[in-house]
């Protein structure tokens, strides 16, 4: 293979081949390389070429590399490989717990829009967190794609560490605001341990002034994570107009919120993968699918 269309290391491969189903779903012979297979999806979504368009000398039918690609989806084998590198970061101690959280806004192709999609949508997020059973294809009804100034558009919500490197990711359609998202982006927050549950809970969470809200506060809180997040202007405005009823200001520790660019320069490195910038997908979950592959190859490469 070139190293124009090779993505992974012999040593990055051998960390994930673990991982990779053996079988069909119903059994009967083993899968054709995987390894092959993957840098063919990896390639199609970082030059954002259509499936169809994929080197077959290289990469084999492109119809394989499409279904093997939905299949991990659906069944979450690539859920469960980010899930076993965080692990293993984690036991490592590599993990930085000042989590920085945000969201990036990406236009969807007409190829992706060319479905039905009622008003209301509620995202996609992992299929794997519940072990003991079988994963679902969990679809959401708008398909992620909404209506916002940039036209039909697709929002993926990231939750990083303190090095920027992904620990969540939820797509959802490009209006919903942000704080309204932030529970979902922490429960896709799901690491887990040798000894005891999977940590699930930041030591700190940084974010911009769009996550600022009494019932966020109080919610972080109330799970001991320090909230390093500004307060808006019309808030404290509105603190002050009540006096001594308005309660303290709340404390940011503005050192810390420096390091919040973090998840921007995350959103940079994610936006290098050009069917990651623009949405081709029809499904959200596909989609998401991706941005974990994505997220998969930086824990990789740190």
């Amino acid at each position: 293979m070139s190293s124009r269309t090779s993505v992974l290391t012999d040593e990055q491969w051998e960390r994930i081949a673990p991982f990779m189903p053996k079988a069909g779903p119903k059994g009967g012979r083993p899968h054709a390389d995987h390894r092959v297979v993957m840098e063919g999806i990896i390639y199609r979504y970082r030059t954002g070429i259509p499936w169809r368009d994929l080197p077959r000398e290289t990469f084999g039918p492109y119809q394989t590399v499409w279904k093997r690609h939905h299949r991990f989806v659906v069944d979450g084998t690539w859920d469960q490989i980010w899930s076993a590198l965080l692990a293993q970061a984690d036991a490592d101690g590599q993990i930085d717990w000042e989590v920085a959280v945000d969201s990036t806004i990406n236009r969807a192709h007409q190829h992706a829009t060319n479905t039905t999609r009622p008003e209301q949508d509620t995202g996609a997020a992992a299929n794997h967190k519940n072990r003991d059973r079988e994963p679902v294809h969990n679809e959401p009804a708008g398909h992620g794609i909404g209506r916002s100034r940039g036209g039909l558009t697709t929002k993926v919500h990231h939750a990083v560490d303190g090095r920027g490197r992904p620990l969540a990711a939820v797509v959802t359609a490009g209006q919903c605001h942000d704080g309204q998202q932030l529970k979902a982006v922490l429960a896709d927050v799901w690491v887990p341990r040798e000894v005891g549950r999977p940590r699930t809970t930041p030591d700190a969470l940084l974010a911009d002034k769009a996550y600022s809200s009494a019932a966020t506060r109080a919610d972080l809180r109330a799970r001991r994570i320090q909230a390093v997040i500004p307060e808006r202007a019309d808030q404290k405005a509105n603190r002050k107009r009540k006096g001594s009823a308005g309660g303290r200001p709340p404390v940011t520790d503005f050192e810390k919120y420096k390091k919040r660019n973090v998840v921007e320069r995350s959103f940079n490195l994610l936006k290098q993968w050009r069917a990651l910038a623009t949405r081709y997908d029809k499904h959200a979950t596909i989609y998401r699918g991706a941005v974990v592959l994505a997220a998969i190859i930086v824990w990789l490469r740190s």
